[in-house]
């Protein structure tokens, strides 16, 4: 599949490496994920939603999560199963603890430090820390994606598997902080193909922002014009 998104966290360069860590400033809350702790999320994640939530190539997700290492593992699920990342007119929506969606089939996290469940069950709503862990961190679907099946279809980003790996590799550390589905799609993409990571960074301000990069010996990431 290496000319596909499937598997992406399985072929980074130094798989026991910080791939994703994510920093709550406000909170001090910190998460570090690497290659292959991701890639066990993802098959996680992908067994749920072949199992729970029948998803096959095409189907449209919208992932409304905010900036946080569990859109990463979201991301990379939704590719490993051929589903689209879309804005609108999806069939399955993931989100926080606001529980705003009102796609056929819903799934939220509480945003709580190790992915745990929320406190009470949220109504009309699967709940990522009760459903995800209990699946396989082996993926075990049957069907995958081929090159030209859609990736993304997003306001900023649209393209297939093929146009997605055609994103040039990045062997950096960079500090992201909170952003879009898009930029994070590309910026993961680039990551996985060049040996780099991503340190996701809510809340806190300029100062913090800064001692986080010193901290992570990273750079802290500016778009391009």
């Amino acid at each position: 599949m290496a000319d596909t998104l499937v598997d992406l966290a399985t072929r980074v360069r130094r798989p026991t490496s910080p791939l994703v860590t994510y920093y709550d400033l406000d909170t001090g809350e910190r998460v570090e994920l690497s290659g292959v702790t991701t890639a066990n999320w993802v098959a996680k994640t992908a067994n749920f939603l072949i199992d729970e939530l029948d998803a096959e190539i095409g189907t449209r997700v919208r992932i409304g999560l905010p900036t946080h290492w569990l859109r990463v593992v979201w991301l990379l699920s939704a590719w490993q199963v051929g589903a689209v990342v879309v804005e609108r007119d999806a069939q399955i929506a993931v989100t926080g603890p606001d529980l705003e969606a009102d796609e056929p089939d819903r799934v939220a996290s509480a945003l709580l430090p190790f992915g745990v469940r929320f406190p009470e069950p949220p109504a009309g709503f699967w709940d990522i820390g009760v459903e995800v862990p209990g699946h396989p961190d082996i993926y075990l679907g049957l069907s995958f994606p081929g090159p030209a099946d859609a990736a993304v279809e997003l306001a900023d980003l649209a393209g297939t598997h093929a146009d997605l790996l055609a994103t040039p590799p990045d062997d950096r550390r960079l500090v992201l902080t909170e952003g879009d589905v898009a930029r994070d799609a590309s910026l993961l993409v680039a990551a996985c193909r060049g040996g780099g990571s991503l340190v996701l960074c809510r809340g806190g301000g300029t100062d913090a922002l800064e001692r986080t990069a010193v901290q992570e010996q990273a750079t802290v990431w500016t778009p391009t014009v």
